[in-house]
């Protein structure tokens, strides 16, 4: 691979048969990041899996005794 001078910044195309590898597509999320001087490392963001983590904090417990009815909460 070769890099490249995209703008202001720097690129590196990356090969089909990696692309194929990690599951990613044009417009995905990645997040790349140093492992040592030499070597780099390349993932796909879990943007739902982060989106549910966050939701999860913000979950509170239940009231003891607490019954969710669905014909309950759909009535007008």
């Amino acid at each position: 691979m070769q890099v490249s001078k995209w703008g202001n910044s720097l690129a590196v195309r990356l090969p089909k048969k990696l692309v194929e590898e990690l599951g990613i597509a044009e417009g995905d999320d990645v997040n790349v990041t140093s492992a040592d001087p030499q070597t780099i490392v390349i993932s796909k963001k879990d943007e739902k899996g982060e989106f549910i983590l966050k939701l999860r904090v913000l979950q509170k417990p239940k009231p003891e005794g607490f019954v969710w009815n669905r014909d309950d909460a759909n009535t007008r």
